[in-house]
């Protein structure tokens, strides 16, 4: 069933949004901002649940692309996203029904958000990636068939480029890095064009959903003075997602961090509290492997989430500082990112790491007392 988005649920959602980043997908706070205006202008958005959707329509997604510690110095003006698609449309001679998330993590939960308050279009509640990726052909559309160009990239200096690299989606990302390299290391893209039978067949469901349901659990456990880790193994349990892990409780005491390539690349240490246990982060962009005392306890495609000790507050890859006390938890993804299928797109080895992929909950069994109420929290 459809329903509307309006500005009073743009904190919880920019919140939910943040920790399915995983560490990347950009500071959605920019964009809760530029959507909060463009609703007060123009009203609330209509979400629509993908399994009502005509499968003949055109569904278009919209997103940013760039490193994020980019994204921090550039913020756009507004109507960048609505430009890609309106290039993307004319291309195409067809005008889109709806705009869709390519990922639910970050800002890219944002973008098409603007687009639907700007440019009078519903949203479909769903995406790609079920967390963020730092690649365009990391998405579960690419995985199950559906080809990424035409793409459209603006910038906010009114700038339009379109690639079209048929059905070489990773071809389409190389050149759209480099595109958006030279248009200042930030842009705005209309890709993955699709009817909504495609949508259905190939997106990871109601995550605009889970992303407002985590950061409400967040924000009402806050608001109650219960754990808010708590609450969020409650709120996963209620989803496709399920199994909620408690990796690391420590401090930050090492972050080694650069831009290169469109990316933001590097790797966090940090102690543990009580012990001399230590847990190393490899990102780019977004989270990648966590290695405790030398050994694997999650890795892509599962999300791996630096969470503030006491509020759960997540913190990004470029907002990662000496000295933060955090706690790090797991989360499985849903099995449509775990197929042999999926693990040749967005597996651990599509980043250059030489791993296996090991869910998050076979390595991190539910032993003690507080992994066993989260499992057992009641629901609904």
């Amino acid at each position: 069933m459809s329903w509307q988005l309006g500005p009073g649920d743009l904190p919880a959602l920019a919140l939910g949004a943040t920790l399915l980043g995983t560490g990347g997908g950009g500071d959605p706070h920019i964009g809760r901002l530029l959507v909060e205006e463009a609703m007060r202008v123009h009203g609330p958005v209509t979400i629509l649940d993908p399994d009502e959707l005509d499968d003949d329509m055109l569904v278009i997604p919209t997103a940013q692309m760039g490193a994020p510690t980019v994204v921090l110095e550039r913020i756009p003006a507004g109507p960048e996203p609505l430009a890609a698609l309106r290039r993307l449309e004319a291309h195409r001679g067809q005008r889109a029904a709806a705009t869709m998330p390519i990922e639910c993590g970050g800002i890219n939960s944002m973008i098409p958000l603007l687009v639907g308050a700007t440019g009078g279009l519903p949203v479909v509640d769903a995406d790609g990636m079920g967390r963020a990726f730092p690649e365009l052909q990391m998405e579960t559309f690419s995985v199950y068939g559906v080809p990424g160009s035409p793409l459209a990239i603006a910038d906010e200096l009114g700038h339009t480029v379109l690639i079209d690299t048929e059905a070489d989606n990773r071809q389409m990302e190389w050149l759209a890095r480099g595109v958006t390299i030279r248009l200042g290391g930030v842009a705005y893209i209309a890709e993955y064009a699709m009817t909504g039978r495609q949508v259905k067949a190939t997106a990871v469901p109601r995550t605009l959903s889970l992303a407002l349901s985590v950061g409400r659990a967040i924000l009402q456990a806050r608001r109650d003075h219960r754990d808010p880790f708590d609450a969020l193994a409650e709120a996963f349990g209620r989803t496709i997602y399920t199994h909620v892990r408690e990796l690391f409780h420590g401090k930050v005491i090492d972050v080694e961090r650069r831009t290169t390539g469109g990316f933001a690349r590097g790797h966090a240490r940090l102690q543990a509290m009580t012990d001399s246990g230590e847990m190393d982060v490899t990102f780019q962009n977004e989270n990648l492997v966590a290695v405790r005392d030398g050994q694997q306890v999650a890795v892509v495609p599962d999300l791996i989430c630096i969470l503030e000790e006491d509020t759960a507050e997540p913190i990004t890859t470029e907002r990662l500082r000496y000295g933060q006390r955090v706690r790090v938890i797991g989360v499985s993804t849903p099995q449509l990112m775990r197929t042999v299928q999926a693990l040749d797109v967005f597996g651990p080895r599509c980043f250059g790491l030489d791993r296996e992929f090991v869910p998050v909950e076979q390595v991190n069994q539910a032993s003690d007392a507080t992994m066993e109420e989260w499992e057992q929290a009641p629901v609904g």
